[in-house]
């Protein structure tokens, strides 16, 4: 499946977003990811943000493009 990001065209009706496509519970658990990488960076209280979710993204990716 091809992730396809948010087009600022949301819709609530039907399983699935009729802007980006995704269903409704995809896009409920990604807010839900991203709320809480923005809660522990804020405990942090990280001064580089930018630093942390870039490093957060290397990581993701290294993470999924090793073979299990």
């Amino acid at each position: 499946m091809k992730f396809n990001p948010c087009t600022d065209n949301c819709t609530k009706d039907g399983t699935h977003c009729q802007g980006c496509g995704r269903s409704h519970e995809e896009i409920a658990e990604t807010k839900k990811l991203v709320g809480a990488l923005v809660e522990f960076a804020q405990r942090q209280e990280y001064e580089n943000v930018e630093d942390f979710t870039n490093a957060i993204s290397t990581s993701l990716l290294k993470k999924l493009q090793t073979p299990v």
